[in-house]
């Protein structure tokens, strides 16, 4: 499962038959859809670790994907926004004033994979110099 969103959907039903449809799913999009049917209950914690969550998903996915990641550190030190009409809490919303939580995230991500890089590289060079 390389997608982020079936990721981060299937935690909504950790150890749940569904997690497993959720991963499996040929398309984000049809993960997105498993993720939201309500049919299936989320785990009692969600409101409290979704968050968390999302951040640990983007997090491996950057690491792990070095095009995505050079895409994200090019972004220099722009606000990075979910331009979505339909999401409040993860995007801007239609509105414009959403709470745009994936772009914060992306943003911290930036910030932590930049620190990474740069204590990557002094501790190369300091190999070098011995």
């Amino acid at each position: 499962m390389d997608d982020l969103r079936a990721l981060f959907q299937a935690q909504k039903f950790p150890g749940a038959r569904h997690a497993e449809l959720i991963r499996r799913t040929a398309t984000p999009l049809r993960a997105a859809e498993l993720g939201r049917d309500r049919s299936w209950p989320l785990r009692r914690d969600w409101e409290r670790v979704k968050d968390d969550v999302m951040r640990r998903a983007v997090t491996a996915k950057f690491t792990a994907h070095a095009d995505i990641r050079a895409i994200l550190l090019d972004t220099g030190d722009e606000e990075v926004v979910e331009d979505t009409s339909t999401d409040h809490y993860w995007g801007r919303g239609r509105s414009g004033t959403g709470k745009n939580m994936l772009g914060r995230i992306l943003m911290r991500t930036r910030t932590r994979l930049r620190a990474d890089l740069t204590q990557n590289a002094n501790t190369q060079g300091r190999r070098q110099r011995r």
